[in-house]
């Protein structure tokens, strides 16, 4: 996912004079084809995310959409406070990018865990939630988001997604995206965001038992609350996966959004992860088993 962010805000940036990369020293090995195309439209910020926030809602304020690039929690929870105040609340083009969403950087400690980060960046009024599954919908995320500048929340897993669609899908706030579709069961659906359609994909070749269609939230947000019980009401059952704790994430999005109706509420069984990864260090595959997310 690294790669094809990186690619696509190349090719982006190449049409759009207006888009602007600050990162929180690091994304080495990654970033270099903006900096070496672009090195007038980069800055590093430093290991100082608050600094960071604070200067590209500078810049968003004097017309760039600024994409702020760090590991997991460091540009969302480090610096909470200049996101909430100086980009969501000013409602300013900046896209915040948290590399290494869920359990990917597992091995380096809990510092590094994305666990709760969908509670955090979805509790802000403006921001939309940008998580692509796999490599074309972080591609089809980029497009849609300078398409349509506003606050944002890019999480993109750390690297080696699987390709799930073979072409750049169409996406929009609150869209269902089909990935695969059950012959047998097609009114039981597995519905992930983020990285966590892998553990989907996973969890339904691996049983088959588990019969289930498959589809992909990339796009969310308050705003999108509204299309949820149109969708929600064609299926007999629809378990959520996400690679985040069940409190304040997708999961419990998804329940607010239709949470009127207790017909449709009855259709929701949400598979989050566990708290018990909260203290413990350990690969990203024995960190999401151990979570309960495959």
């Amino acid at each position: 996912m690294r790669n094809a962010f990186v690619d696509e805000l190349v090719r982006l940036a190449e049409q759009h004079d207006h888009i602007a990369l600050v990162v929180g020293d690091l994304g080495y090995s990654v970033i270099e084809p903006f900096a070496d195309r672009f090195p007038d439209r980069i800055i590093n910020a430093g290991v100082a995310e608050q600094n960071m926030t604070g200067l590209a809602a500078g810049m968003a304020s004097e017309g760039y959409h600024v994409f702020t690039y760090s590991i997991a929690n460091f540009p969302t929870f480090r610096c909470a406070e200049q996101v909430r105040n100086d980009v969501d609340y000013h409602r300013l083009a900046v896209t915040v990018v948290a590399v290494g969403g869920g359990l990917a950087y597992g091995a380096l400690g809990y510092s590094h865990h994305a666990v709760q980060d969908y509670a955090l960046m979805r509790s802000l009024p403006n921001m939309l939630i940008a998580a692509p599954g796999d490599p074309m919908e972080v591609r089809a995320c980029m497009r849609y988001l300078v398409a349509n500048p506003q606050p944002s929340y890019l999480r993109l897993g750390k690297a080696g997604e699987p390709h799930l669609h073979p072409d750049v899908p169409e996406v929009a706030p609150g869209r269902w995206l089909p990935i695969m579709t059950s012959a047998a069961r097609p009114g039981h659906l597995l519905l992930s965001t983020g990285a966590a359609a892998a553990a989907a994909v996973e969890r339904v070749t691996r049983d088959p038992h588990k019969d289930y269609s498959i589809a992909s939230m990339p796009l969310w947000g308050m705003a999108s609350k509204s299309s949820q019980p149109a969708q929600l009401s064609r299926y007999e059952e629809v378990a959520t996966i996400e690679d985040h704790l069940a409190d304040g994430g997708f999961g419990s999005w998804l329940w607010e959004a239709v949470a009127q109706d207790p017909s449709l509420v009855s259709k929701l069984r949400p598979i989050a992860l566990s708290p018990h990864v909260c203290g413990t260090v350990g690969s990203q595959a024995m960190l999401n088993a151990l979570g309960g997310l495959i």
